[in-house]
């Protein structure tokens, strides 16, 4: 039987049902990616040269904190998307953004890496069965990826700024892991606090993107 868009999900601690405002603090948390992008859009003017590529990365982000607030409050397998479709956006322009930039490859090789990247995203996404890990699973490649490009790009302050974000991002992602399981001790859950602590996540990436890009002119 085909799945409706319209079908209501409960997926958090939060959400004791269908209605549009059952999960509020899981909702009014995701403003803090849009302070994350304004902080970031704020540091973006005050550069000398301003570079696009970091600009649509923040205009990503803000769309992460839109998508996100409707997912939480409309909760439908369509509003899934809103959510996934922009962090999809920005893993992947960051992560072409840190191959090109940071470790200096070609154009092609870039593509190339990207694509696979990808693939193996949604293979692993795909291969295992949902709920493994609370859903958490598809956000192992982009840690690893910040891992692996925050290792290679060599000692300096990018470095430091990559793997700090790594770390608060694995923080994070260990707080929407346990979400469902400590709803009978915390009935508000900890989905939030993975908001909270993404959207620094985003900010130390964002303000990183922003402040190399002028090393690029």
């Amino acid at each position: 039987m085909a799945l409706s868009w319209s079908e209501p999900i409960s997926l958090y601690c939060e959400r004791t049902g269908p209605t549009f405002w059952a999960e509020p603090v899981n909702a009014l948390t995701n403003a803090a990616f849009l302070v994350a992008a304004a902080l970031a859009l704020v540091l973006w003017f005050r550069q000398p040269q301003r570079d696009p590529a970091s600009a649509a990365l923040i205009a990503a982000t803000a769309l992460i904190g839109a998508g996100s607030f409707a997912f939480h409050t409309l909760a439908t397998r369509g509003a899934v998307l809103l959510d996934v479709v922009p962090i999809a956006l920005f893993v992947y322009g960051y992560l072409f953004l840190a191959l090109r930039r940071w470790l200096r490859l070609g154009a092609a090789a870039a593509i190339g890496i990207l694509a696979g990247f990808v693939l193996v995203s949604r293979g692993l996404a795909f291969a295992l069965p949902p709920g493994v890990l609370n859903g958490s699973l598809e956000y192992l490649p982009p840690l690893a990826a910040l891992i692996v490009v925050g290792v290679l790009v060599g000692a300096g302050p990018i470095r430091r700024a990559i793997l700090s974000a790594a770390v608060a991002f694995l923080i994070s992602l260990i707080f929407r892991t346990v979400d469902r399981s400590v709803c009978d001790v915390l009935p508000l859950g900890t989905h939030f606090v993975w908001h909270l602590l993404n959207a620094v996540v985003l900010f130390i990436l964002l303000r990183t993107a922003v402040q190399s890009g002028n090393d690029t002119h």
